[in-house]
């Protein structure tokens, strides 16, 4: 079976929007504002009335008073007991993403992520680390790796939280894969968090490295 890339995930992400009515306007800002800009986005996307969409992904925990409950647990998570814990956030509950755990040595979830595309995000805990990524794409698909290689090292720290590898898969060669790492430790916000960020990074990291690639993108 072959292997989909984020190209792939970027033009169903893309096609979705387009269903939605939404159209792309184009914006120059300081790097440093990207972040913001995102978030600005995504409360453009919401009806004038100004209801906030049910199916938005980050919802990250109860409120009281309006203000974050962090949680308490700083226990070490196994996929098990992360996986429990996901399954309460409201992303599952009203469809927004699916959630299973994938069993084999070393287990892991993995998360679809339907609204970028249907994006699978794999997440695997150790007993200090836990690692939340992606694919991009095939290094068979990039026109020339040197280049591209010394572009990714020059401009990755502008994808928050995320960080990108050359792997090699047993079955299907060379992939570029875009990853967090955070403590296994680490508060279901922060996993949350993580999560929303590379599922954003992924998408927004195939448009950036567009020339790069072999094949076009649709716009």
């Amino acid at each position: 079976m072959t292997k989909k890339s984020s190209a792939d995930y970027q033009r169903e992400y893309r096609r979705r929007l387009r269903d939605q009515g939404l159209v792309k306007k184009e914006v120059w800002i300081l790097p440093n504002n990207s972040r913001l800009l995102h978030e600005v986005e995504k409360e453009l996307r919401t009806p004038v009335s100004g209801i906030e969409s049910e199916s938005s992904f980050i919802q990250l925990s109860d409120t009281t008073g309006g203000k974050a409950v962090a949680s308490e647990n700083r226990n070490s998570w196994t996929v098990e007991s992360l996986y429990m814990a996901l399954l309460e956030r409201p992303a599952f509950s009203n469809g927004s993403c699916s959630i299973e755990v994938i069993e084999g040595l070393e287990s892991s979830i993995v998360i679809t992520m339907h609204e970028h595309g249907d994006l699978p995000i794999f997440i695997s805990s150790g007993s200090e680390q836990m690692l939340v990524e992606a694919v991009l794409f095939s290094a068979e698909d990039i026109k020339d790796t040197a280049k591209f290689n010394e572009y990714v090292l020059k401009t990755h720290k502008y994808l928050p939280l995320s960080t990108i590898s050359l792997d090699t898969d047993d079955l299907h060669g060379d992939y570029y894969h875009m990853f967090g790492a955070l403590s296994s430790a680490s508060s279901i916000n922060e996993i949350l968090l993580e999560i929303n960020t590379l599922a954003d990074n992924v998408i927004q990291a195939t448009e950036a490295f567009a020339n790069f690639l072999k094949f076009e993108i649709a716009s």
